[in-house]
C-alpha cells in the first residue's frame, strides 16, 4: 500500500508552497523581523495549501532555531511537524466540523492556560472553522482577543464570511487562491519525473485543467492516472476515457466539418458523442475550449506555444491550420453561439436537442442577422472567391436581402473578381446590380429638399426601432434646415410633448429620430420644434373686440325669427371651409363672428340635409335682450345667397356614410375635419319653456339639441323627416294640441 502524492509531497517550508507568493512572502518577513501575530485566518478554495501552510508557520514558530522562516527540519518539533512525523503535544489541530459547540470552546478555552509542555508555543490549529457555531465563536472570543503569551491561534476555512466579525477582526486574514495552470503544469510534471512514470503528451494539460486550480485535486487525479496506467505509461485514450473528456480527434473532425460546412460530417460527431454515453454539456465545453485555442493560434501564429502551455508542437501545427480555414469573425461567432448553447444548456431536460440546434446555427451563418454573422459571410466570400469557386457567393448574396447596413458590403466582396470563373454563377443572376443602387451615396451637401426626398426612408426607420415613436412622428414634417439644426413641424400639442420628454436615450423619440436620420443621410442632427395646425382645420385669426360693430339695443317685442335654413353641421375649433358643391358667399361687413363655430363640409355628406346649429344664448339674451341681436349674428355665417328652403323629399338616411364607413356625430369631427375636442359646456336656456308658452313666440322656443353620436333614428332631429311626421309626432288620423 503506497501513501497518496499529496501526502508524499506536501511541503514542509514556504520555499516548496507553490502558487501562494502573496501570503509567503509577508508571513516569512513577519517570522524574520519577529512581528508575529496572536491570531490568523488562512481562507480559499480546497486544496491550495490553508492547512500546510498553518502547520508550516507552527513549524516555523516552535523550531529550535526559530522563530524563522525556515525550519530547521532537525529538532525534535520540526521531525514531529513533517511529513512522516506524528504531531506535537504543543500543535493541536481541531476539526471544527466536529468540535463546533459551547462546551468544545470551553475546554479549548481551559487547555489553553496551561503552559506548552516542551515548545516556545501551544498552537491551536482549527480547520474548516466556519462550521462553528456563533455560540461556539463568542465563548472563544475573549480568549482569542486577550490569549497567553505563549498561545497562538490559527483559523483555516473556505468560507471567511460564516466566521463572525469579531473573530476576523482580531485576527490577520490572508486569503489563498487556486495555483494558475502554467504553474501547477510545471509541477506536476517534475513530480511525474521524480516518480519515474512515463506520461503520454497531452495527458498533463488534460490533468492540470480537471483539477482546476486546486493542488490536491490535480495530484489526486494524477495519482488515479499512474495507479491505472499498464507498465508504468500514462496513455491518452486511457486519460480521456477516464476524465471524460472529448478526444482531440473528435475535436478536430468536428473543426473540420464546420471549415467544410459538412452537415452530415458535423451531424454524425454529434450523434457518437450522444451514442458513446458522452455528457453532451462537457461536449460543449470542449468545443468551446477548442475555438478559444483556434482563436489565439490565428492571432498568435508564432507565439502561440507560449499562451496554450502544455500542448504537443505537432498539436499546435495542427490547430493552425484548422485556424487558417476561417476568418476572425467566423470563430468569434462560433465561439459565441457554442458558449450561448452551454448556458443554454445549464439545467436543460434535453441537452442533446440544444447541442443539435447548436451544430445547426454554427453550419448556417446566413441565419444570423447580427454583424457577427454578416462578416462570416463575407468571409465566406473572400475564400471562395480566392479559390475560384462563387457559386455559394452568388447565392447569399441573392437569396437574402440585406437586413443591416453591415450585410451590404458582401455583394462588394465578390464584384472585384474578374476570374472567368465568378461569371459563370453570377452572370444569370439579375439581382446583382440591385444591392449596389439600394445603398446610393451621395457626397454633395445635406438640404432640405434630400431631408425631405428621404423622409418616408426616415419614418420606416423609426418604426423599426421602435412603434411608439413612429405614431408621435409619423405626421411631422420638415420646414427648414440650418446647418445641423432641422425645423420640425407638428400638428398635435401632445405629439410635441412626447418629443420634447426627457427620457433616457433608449426610450427617446428625439434620439430614435436622430439615429433615424444619421441612419439614412450620414448626418447628426438638433430639432427646432413648432406647432402648425393641419390647413383643413386651421382657426380663423381671431377678431379684435374694438372691431366688432356695436351691437343695436335689444328690442322690448322681437319678432320671430324665420325658420332656420337647413347647413352643414359645425364643427368647434375647424377653419371656415365651402361646401364642395357651391362656394361661401362672402360674410357681411357689419357682422361679427361670437359663437367660435365655423362651418365646414363632411366629405361624402354635403347633399345630405344635415342638423341646424342649436342656437347658443349670447350675452344680450342673458341680460333681456332682444333675440333679434342673435339673428343678426346668424346672418353673418357663411352662406350661399342662392340657398333655398328644401323641398320635400323622401326620407333620408340619418346616418353618413363616408368612405365604406359609418360615421357618428364627434367621430366625424375628429377623424374627417381633423378637429380637436377642447371641453364640454352646459348652456341654461335664456328663456324657460316652463309655464312661459304664452310669452314667447313658437320660434324663440329653443330645441331639443340632437346628439349626433346617438344612431337611432328616435333620437333624429325632425328636420330629417320633412315629408312626414316626427317619431313622436302623432299619426294622422290623432288629434294635434293646438
Amino acid at each position: 500500500m503506497v501513501t497518496a502524492l499529496y501526502r508524499r509531497y506536501r511541503p514542509e517550508t514556504f520555499a516548496e508552497l507553490i502558487g501562494q507568493s502573496h501570503v509567503t512572502d509577508p508571513l516569512r518577513s513577519a517570522l524574520r523581523h519577529d512581528r508575529v501575530n496572536h491570531a490568523y485566518l488562512f481562507s480559499g478554495p480546497r486544496g491550495c495549501g490553508k492547512t500546510t501552510s498553518a502547520r508550516i508557520l507552527a513549524r516555523c514558530l516552535n523550531c529550535a532555531e526559530g522563530p524563522t522562516d525556515t525550519p530547521c527540519g532537525t529538532c525534535p518539533s520540526c521531525v514531529e511537524l513533517s511529513r512522516q512525523g506524528g504531531g506535537s503535544l504543543d500543535v493541536v489541530e481541531i476539526d471544527a466540523a466536529s468540535h463546533n459547540g459551547v462546551d468544545d470552546a470551553r475546554d479549548l478555552r481551559e487547555r489553553a492556560v496551561f503552559a506548552p509542555a516542551r515548545d516556545r508555543y501551544k498552537i491551536f490549529i482549527l480547520d474548516e472553522a466556519h462550521m462553528v457555531t456563533p455560540q461556539g465563536f463568542n465563548a472563544l472570543l475573549k480568549i482569542v482577543e486577550e490569549p497567553p503569551e505563549h498561545v497562538k491561534f490559527i483559523f483555516a476555512t473556505t468560507e471567511p464570511e460564516k466566521v463572525i466579525g469579531t473573530i476576523r477582526s482580531r485576527t490577520h486574514h490572508y486569503p489563498f487562491r487556486l495555483v494558475p495552470p502554467a504553474q501547477l503544469l510545471d509541477y506536476v510534471d517534475e513530480l511525474a519525473r521524480s516518480e519515474k512514470v512515463e506520461i503520454e503528451p497531452g495527458v498533463l494539460p488534460l490533468v492540470v485543467r480537471a483539477g482546476g486550480g486546486s493542488v490536491r485535486d490535480t495530484l489526486s487525479l494524477l495519482d488515479q492516472l499512474i495507479a491505472g496506467a499498464d507498465e508504468s505509461t500514462v496513455t491518452y485514450e486511457r486519460a480521456v476515457a477516464l476524465l471524460g473528456y472529448t478526444h482531440g480527434a473528435l475535436l478536430d473532425e468536428v473543426v473540420d466539418a464546420l471549415a467544410d460546412r459538412d452537415a452530415a460530417a458535423a451531424f454524425g460527431a454529434v450523434d457518437r458523442v450522444i451514442q458513446t454515453g458522452q455528457d453532451p454539456r462537457r461536449f460543449v465545453d470542449d468545443l468551446l475550449e477548442r475555438l478559444r485555442d483556434l482563436i489565439v493560434v490565428q492571432a498568435t501564429p508564432d507565439h502561440g506555444a507560449a499562451v496554450l502551455r502544455g500542448i504537443p508542437q505537432d498539436d499546435l501545427e495542427r490547430m493552425g491550420a484548422q485556424a487558417r480555414r476561417f476568418g476572425p469573425a467566423e470563430l468569434s461567432r462560433a465561439a459565441d453561439v457554442v458558449n450561448r448553447a452551454l448556458t443554454e444548456m445549464t439545467g436543460a431536460t434535453s441537452p442533446r436537442l440544444h447541442l443539435e440546434l447548436m451544430t445547426a446555427r454554427l453550419l448556417v451563418p446566413a441565419a444570423d442577422e447580427s454583424t457577427r454573422g454578416a462578416l462570416a459571410r463575407v468571409e465566406q466570400l473572400e475564400r471562395q472567391v480566392a479559390g475560384g469557386v462563387a457559386v455559394p457567393a452568388a447565392r447569399s448574396a441573392t437569396d437574402r436581402p440585406a437586413t443591416s447596413a453591415a450585410v451590404a458590403p458582401a455583394p462588394d466582396v465578390a464584384r472585384p473578381a474578374p476570374e472567368p470563373v465568378a461569371p459563370e454563377p453570377v452572370a444569370p443572376e439579375p439581382a446583382t446590380p440591385e444591392p449596389a443602387a439600394a445603398a446610393p451615396v451621395d457626397a454633395g451637401p445635406i438640404t432640405l429638399e434630400r431631408v425631405v426626398a428621404a423622409w418616408p426612408g426616415i419614418l420606416g426607420q423609426v418604426e423599426k426601432i421602435r412603434r411608439s415613436s413612429w405614431t408621435v412622428v409619423y405626421s411631422t414634417t420638415p420646414v427648414a434646415l440650418e446647418g445641423d439644426v432641422l425645423t420640425l413641424a407638428f400638428t398635435a400639442e401632445s405629439d410635441v410633448a412626447s418629443f420634447k420628454e426627457r427620457t433616457s436615450p433608449a426610450d427617446s423619440v428625439s434620439e430614435h429620430l436622430r439615429s433615424a436620420i444619421q441612419r439614412e443621410l450620414g448626418m447628426r442632427v438638433k430639432f427646432l420644434v413648432r406647432m402648425d395646425a393641419p390647413a383643413r382645420a386651421s382657426r380663423p385669426a381671431p377678431t379684435a373686440p374694438t372691431d366688432a360693430p356695436a351691437e343695436p339695443p335689444a328690442d322690448p317685442d322681437p319678432a320671430p325669427e324665420p325658420e332656420p335654413q337647413p347647413s352643414v353641421e359645425p364643427s368647434r375649433g375647424s377653419a371656415p371651409m365651402a361646401p364642395e358643391s357651391s362656394p361661401p358667399s362672402a360674410p357681411s361687413a357689419g357682422a361679427a363672428p361670437v359663437t367660435g363655430w365655423s362651418v365646414a363640409a363632411i366629405p361624402g355628406a354635403s347633399e345630405k340635409p344635415a342638423t341646424p346649429e342649436p342656437e347658443e344664448p349670447s350675452a344680450a339674451a342673458a341680460d333681456g335682450g332682444s333675440p333679434s341681436t342673435t339673428s343678426e349674428r346668424k346672418a353673418g355665417s357663411p352662406r350661399s345667397g342662392a340657398e333655398a328652403a328644401p323641398t320635400p323629399a323622401p326620407r333620408p338616411a340619418p346616418i353618413s356614410e363616408i368612405g365604406g364607413k359609418q360615421r357618428y356625430g364627434e367621430s366625424v369631427v375628429r377623424e374627417v375635419l381633423g378637429a380637436t375636442f377642447l371641453a364640454e359646456e352646459v348652456l341654461e336656456p335664456a328663456v324657460s319653456l316652463v309655464g312661459a308658452s304664452e310669452h314667447v313666440a313658437p320660434s324663440a322656443a329653443p330645441a331639443a339639441p340632437y346628439d349626433p353620436d346617438a344612431p337611432s333614428d328616435a333620437d333624429a332631429p325632425p328636420e330629417y323627416y320633412p315629408d312626414s311626421q316626427g317619431p313622436d309626432d302623432p299619426g294622422p288620423d290623432e288629434p294635434r294640441d293646438e
